[in-house]
């Protein structure tokens, strides 16, 4: 085996035994405001159901490349589980710094707990978000690396949007699907083009099915993580399933009429029929009339498939982009119309019957929600370059082009070995 090979065996379980340790003092330690008791509450369900979805959806809806299946799926549950522990601190953290508990998962809930670490599911989603872009190219050290630098930035564009602009928690959380995304493009960017033609980067019918089973499970689940965090749950769940539901449809339909023979593209499926719940998260529980969400639904259906050829086509080469799993297209663009419907909706809600000497603070409102999108949004590309530069130095044996989108650089193949 080549030397760089051994010298990931030798750095990656003593970084993973470093960090666990450290994020084991924190146990015993904790912070004010916490409870570490558990009691039975009405959020375990949708909180099983976040797991599933992030776990187990993510991890088979990032299996597109058809030699790199292995590392998709244990790479992904390694960071969720290493980056959910790291969000729990950072929960805590952002609790200690207010000075006291959270009021609103008090209110929510007695299980403060759980509730936080139902706050840290929802934030590493960023992580396994930006993990789509660099997959295939990122060894495990510069993954478990980007997933401490981004939740760190993450968390600290969440305070200010939460103590400066005094956006409610809740939206906060939901930018995750938009930092993420751009966070993710822009550490792409850092990264070496693979050779033209690469075999290895191209999908498979086998490694097409599972990624669609992912998205299946990350379908059916998207409600629950919708209306894990807002206070009208009943709302954010039926708007969340018909903005999903018209997606889906929407996605089928264009698909075949954007295709040259009229056939269905299933990597346009895929990630169109996620859109609707990216789109409606913003504005989920602020929806009373369904037809809000389902139009959502439909503009987020369209925005993915005409963005993946504008991306692909413009975007990608223009910038010598290499974005594997199409983020951008899944989950930024979709993140970007919702910031922008929640909005619109603010504006036309709270206008209504609003009196000529209030519009200077609805205007105050609406332009504060302007300034944490952009904020999230600017935040995650700087941050993403930096962290960029960051996992290019020679510490963290960056893998050459030629290893790119192989499991068998990482992963042991003893079928292979015996020659089967």
């Amino acid at each position: 085996m080549p030397s760089r090979y051994l010298s990931f065996r030798c750095s990656v379980p003593w970084l993973i035994l470093l960090l666990q340790a450290l994020l084991l003092l924190r146990s015993f330690s904790g912070f004010p405001g916490v409870s570490d008791t558990y009691s039975s509450s009405d959020s375990y369900p949708e909180f099983q159901d976040v797991n599933h979805m992030v776990v187990f959806g993510f991890g088979f809806f990032l299996m597109v490349l058809r030699r790199y299946g292995f590392s998709s799926t244990g790479f992904n549950f390694l960071l969720v589980v290493l980056g959910v522990q790291c969000s729990v601190l950072g929960e805590d953290l952002l609790v200690f710094l207010r000075g006291g508990p959270n009021q609103v998962g008090l209110e929510r809930t007695a299980d403060c707990s759980l509730w936080s670490l139902a706050r840290a599911f929802v934030s590493v989603t960023a992580v396994v978000i930006s993990t789509g872009a660099v997959l295939g190219r990122a060894n495990p050290v510069q993954l478990i690396v980007m997933t401490l630098v981004e939740l760190v930035f993450f968390y600290v564009s969440r305070y200010v949007n939460e103590t400066f602009l005094k956006v409610p928690g809740h939206l906060t959380g939901v930018h995750v699907f938009l930092f993420g995304a751009y966070f993710g493009l822009a550490l792409a960017s850092r990264f070496p083009e693979p050779p033209a033609g690469l075999d290895k980067s191209r999908s498979s019918p086998k490694s097409e099915l599972f990624s669609v089973l992912g998205t299946v499970f990350v379908w059916v689940f998207w409600p629950s993580f919708n209306s894990i965090l807002p206070s009208s749950k009943m709302r954010a769940v039926i708007n969340t399933y018909l903005a999903l539901a018209v997606s889906a449809v929407a996605a089928f339909m264009l698909s075949a009429l954007t295709s040259k023979d009229g056939k269905f593209r299933m990597a346009q499926i895929r990630s169109a029929v996620l859109a609707g719940g990216v789109t409606i998260s913003y504005a989920a529980e602020r929806i009373h009339h369904p037809w809000i969400a389902m139009i959502l639904g439909l503009l987020g259906s369209v925005i993915t498939i005409l963005g993946s050829h504008c991306a692909q086509r413009c975007f990608n080469p223009a910038l010598k982009l290499q974005d594997t799993s199409g983020v951008h297209f899944t989950f930024g663009l979709p993140a970007v119309l919702g910031a922008v419907a929640a909005v619109v909706l603010i504006v036309v809600q709270d206008g209504i019957g609003t009196r000529w000497n209030e519009l200077s603070r609805l205007g105050y409102g609406a332009l504060v929600y302007i300034g944490a999108f952009c904020q999230t949004m600017s935040t995650a590309l700087i941050t993403g370059l930096i962290t960029g530069l960051i996992l290019n130095i020679k510490l963290l044996k960056a893998v050459h082009v030629s290893k790119y989108f192989d499991d068998q650089f990482y992963w042991e193949f003893p079928h292979l070995s015996v020659g089967f």
